[in-house]
């Protein structure tokens, strides 16, 4: 897909993008960078991939780094704020893309830990990198979105509360976010086909992402999905801080 945002648009921005060594979050990057953005790429454990993405966009004459942190481990955060503070200075754009809680030997907690608790006390740590005008993203799913009024599968149940809960928290900021001049938008997609829950999903619910697909007419690919967020970046924010990224009439009983 092609670059939704005009080449030089983003000339100056600082941005970081969460979870980003692969898939939405490194087509974001992708996308933000070939805007003319500096951009940070942060892993928990990719750190090849982040490498190879990194010099990447490098040959295509962007400006990135990388940073290593695991969104849970304050010691990991703190020096992700200390290396984006050495690089940048300042942020413009935070993009709050990590997510999991579907990964096989996590403890039982880790969902809420990862999805709700790290990223209220990430933001935290980077507001002191932010500034009037910055924009946080934060990504999440029609799924989670939704679960208050709409049940989802049990495979994806922990993961739909606990990002359901972070965005909760996360918007319960907005008044002090207006506050500071800093605007906040919720970016919240269908089922994204090529992701590696739509994949695990479909291991623990063979056929549901066919089934989803049938009923909402289609879905949005990794780089489709991408865009948007990119797009969330920097477009005007919609009412009620959200952007709905395809069909959602199912979720509202239309």
């Amino acid at each position: 897909m092609s670059n939704p945002l005009a080449p030089g648009s983003l000339s100056g921005i600082r941005a970081l993008v969460t979870g980003s060594s692969r898939g939405i979050g490194a087509d974001t990057v992708s996308y933000l960078a070939g805007a003319g953005a500096r951009v940070a790429i942060n892993f928990r454990n990719k750190e090849a991939r982040a490498l190879k993405l990194a010099a990447k966009l490098e040959g295509e004459g962007a400006e990135v780094m990388t940073i290593g942190a695991d969104l849970t481990d304050p010691d990991s955060i703190e020096s992700l704020v200390e290396q984006i503070r050495a690089a940048y200075g300042e942020l413009d754009i935070l993009v709050l893309n990590a997510s999991g809680g579907m990964e096989s030997g996590m403890p039982e907690d880790y969902a809420m830990r990862l999805n709700r608790d790290a990223q209220v006390e990430f933001l935290s740590a980077m507001m002191p990198l932010l500034h009037r005008g910055s924009r946080i993203v934060f990504v999440t799913s029609h799924q989670a979105h939704f679960i208050k009024t709409v049940e989802t599968m049990p495979e994806y149940l922990p993961v739909a509360l606990s990002k359901r809960a972070g965005e909760d928290a996360l918007r319960d900021l907005i008044p002090m976010l207006d506050d500071a001049g800093i605007e906040f938008v919720v970016v919240s997609g269908d089922m994204i086909e090529g992701t590696i829950t739509a994949t695990l999903l479909q291991r623990a619910n063979p056929g549901a992402i066919e089934a989803r697909k049938e009923a909402a007419g289609r879905l949005y690919n990794v780089s489709e999905f991408a865009a948007e967020i990119a797009a969330a970046a920097v477009e005007p924010i919609p009412e009620n801080h959200t952007r709905y990224v395809g069909d959602v009439s199912d979720f509202l009983g239309a």
